[in-house]
């Protein structure tokens, strides 16, 4: 390919801060791209009544790849009374730009490593026989991006049309003469050719990268007909992948067994709100949200984001304090998708190292709450810690 153009998005609160950190480390690397900023968030709400304006959907859709930072979003009461005066009762309604972006160009698959460090002091440890032990956490969260329970079909005091057809049903009974307005109802969605993209894709992964297993994270015995698809076309990929075990838990057991052996799950595949939910899980093993890196993939466009939220609080901080690790190791993800492995590997490398040696930790690996003071305490800021992983990786030129 040709020089790539990577539109860049930070978004609110601490995604101002982190995503100029990543594009450092891209830089320093030699990825040889531009890089163009787009505007995305809760300032194009408050000003605009659009947290996702046409000119950055346009972007996107011309240059195909981007880097996104975090995004602030409020209840539905909360957004509408920070819109600005004169857009007020002109009809505007809050939504997630990011959902958003996933569902216009399609990105339904979601990846999401959880890699634990050597000497990360945030690692997960348990007890054993004879003491303490700290298992290597390996998975690889595959979420299907664009249905389910997040596909935005929902309705509080639900058209006559809507409560018609749930009385189709029999075990709509019971809701039958539910007062409208104390009714509300959110459709779980899957399609049958969504279930094989992201079971592909994670198939298609294990075997890329070694792992052994696919696991599939659902609720068959309760939910019969969504997540008995996706186990229904699990059997079938795996036809495709026989050299790859096909095991099978439910949501629930899964979040007792993550803590008792970790190490067992490579490549992990769930609908949306299993996926968010497992994968912030497995985050918590490895470091939390600091380290939980994330994709999301479509057909054409794909676009690469740290895991946590905006945490404004920390945002307007002088030096900011904030673990920009997430963000850099999204950033590696971006390289790996462009055919820049060697690239993202040096990245993933840099981070190690620099974990590994324990000189340079943020707050939330010191286990500090956060706050300004911390760096009084020996934390180091946001630009310490990126300043530490481009020392590691001008160390191995």
């Amino acid at each position: 390919m040709g020089r790539p153009t990577v539109v860049t998005l930070p978004g609110d609160g601490i995604g101002k801060v982190i995503t100029p950190e990543a594009i450092r480390v891209l830089r320093a690397v030699g990825f040889d791209a531009d890089f163009v900023p787009a505007d995305i968030g809760w300032d194009f709400w408050v000003n605009e009544g659009n947290p996702l304006p046409e000119r950055t959907v346009e972007l996107l859709a011309k240059h195909r790849l981007g880097l996104f930072g975090a995004i602030t979003s409020k209840p539905k009461a909360e957004a509408a009374a920070e819109l600005s005066p004169q857009l007020r009762g002109k009809g505007f309604s809050y939504f997630s730009p990011i959902v958003a972006l996933r569902q216009r160009f399609n990105l339904d698959v979601c990846i999401r490593p959880c890699r634990s460090f050597t000497g990360n002091p945030l690692n997960f440890i348990r007890r054993t026989r004879n003491g303490f032990e700290e298992p290597s956490v390996n998975a690889v969260i595959f979420r299907q991006n664009t249905e389910g329970l997040y596909s935005g079909v929902e309705w509080t005091n639900p058209p006559e049309a809507v409560r018609s057809a749930l009385a189709l049903h029999p075990k709509f009974k019971p809701f039958a003469k539910v007062p409208g307005e104390d009714l509300a109802v959110s459709a779980r969605i899957i399609t049958r050719s969504a279930c094989r993209r992201i079971l592909d894709a994670a198939f298609a992964y294990a075997r890329r990268f070694g792992y052994s297993s696919v696991t599939v994270c659902e609720k068959p015995n309760v939910l019969r007909e969504t997540s008995g698809m996706v186990e229904e076309e699990a059997r079938k990929i795996q036809k495709e992948f026989n050299d790859i075990t096909l095991r099978s838990t439910n949501i629930d057991a899964q979040m007792m067994w993550l803590t008792k052996n970790p190490e067992d799950y490579g490549v992990v595949v769930a609908t949306n709100l299993f996926g968010d939910v497992v994968s912030d899980a497995f985050a918590g093993l490895v470091g939390g949200l600091g380290f939980a890196c994330s994709g999301n993939i479509g057909a054409e466009v794909a676009v690469f984001e740290p895991t946590h939220g905006s945490a404004p609080k920390y945002a307007a901080l002088d030096p900011p304090i904030v673990n920009p690790i997430a963000m850099i190791l999204s950033a590696a993800m971006l390289l790996d998708h462009v055919g820049e492995e060697d690239k993202a590997r040096r990245i993933r490398q840099a981070v190690a190292a620099v974990v590994r040696e324990g000189r340079v930790r943020t707050y939330d690996m010191l286990r500090l709450p956060g706050g300004p003071d911390v760096i009084r305490q020996g934390a180091a800021t946001t630009t310490q810690m990126t300043d530490a992983i481009l020392a590691q990786l001008d160390s191995e030129d």
